[in-house]
């Protein structure tokens, strides 16, 4: 990391904040593309696999605590920051030399007036590829911002971060590597429609067939045909029957947490 002492802020620093868990395989590239942070916070859930070492012998402060959900870790990552501001990364993130560039020039104040959070588009990458066609470009996350100005909702899955103020948009993209083979794709889809049930089911009780046919045809309709899925050759095909596949796992696995099951040994 360069410039302040870590826990020192200096006009216009930028603090680095990662949650992380089991990140060993993957973690290593993005803290070395965030090097040029004055600082790089990474808050652990209880890895098993060497990700807080690893991470601490790049140099990262590192703070170990059970897992509270994606947004509560996110807030509590952010509150330790030292710096005027925070940039937020995913372990399978990259921040590329040319955002890395932006992001220097809007701190130094050649960013847009007034602005106290920028959105970013970020490039996914599925299977070694990019995804640039069904409605998966410019994909724009807000990940940069100034300390204090936002925060994360307690969603289970998909958390957004709250800003209090204008949020301007930078140009150049993060890379975002997330589903390098297929079997890491089927773990992705299985671990989060089972928190995608448990969201729906806080606000509805009951799944109809249409919940388990129509909305997935239809999702799939729309990502491969409208929004051009196909351009993307048979990646966009497995892409957007994953993005199908999740709507149906989430409304199946609602209707089994749904069952009155018979006590065993009745029938």
């Amino acid at each position: 990391m360069r410039g302040a002492v870590q826990g020192s802020p200096r006009e216009n620093g930028l603090s680095v904040v990662i949650i992380a868990r089991n990140e060993a395989p993957r973690i290593g590239p993005c803290l070395e593309s965030a090097a040029f942070a004055d600082e790089v916070i990474v808050v652990d859930g209880l890895s098993e696999d060497g990700t807080v070492e690893l991470c601490r012998s790049k140099g990262a402060r590192v703070f170990e605590r059970a897992w509270p959900g994606y947004g509560a870790q996110k807030n509590f990552a952010m509150a330790q920051a030292s710096q005027p501001w925070v940039l937020i990364l995913d372990a399978d993130e990259r921040v590329p030399d040319p955002l890395r560039q932006e992001i220097e020039a809007a701190l130094r104040g050649a960013g847009q007036a007034g602005a106290v959070a920028y959105r970013i588009p970020r490039r996914n990458y599925f299977y070694g590829r990019w995804a640039r066609y069904g409605g998966l470009f410019p994909d724009y996350q807000v990940r940069l911002l100034r300390r204090g100005a936002g925060r994360y909702n307690d969603a289970a899955l998909h958390e957004n971060l709250l800003v209090d103020g204008p949020i301007g948009t930078l140009g150049h993209p993060l890379d975002h590597l997330t589903e390098p083979t297929l079997a890491d794709h089927f773990r992705r889809v299985d671990r989060y429609t089972t928190f995608a049930a448990r969201e729906t089911g806080k606000r509805r009780q009951r799944v109809g067939w249409t919940d388990l046919t129509f909305r997935p045809a239809v999702t799939l309709f729309k990502t491969y045909v409208l929004k051009q899925g196909f351009r993307d050759g048979i990646p966009g095909f497995l892409v957007s029957a994953f993005g199908a596949m999740h709507i149906f796992l989430k409304y199946a696995k609602l209707w089994e947490a749904r069952l009155d099951r018979p006590a065993p040994g009745q029938s």
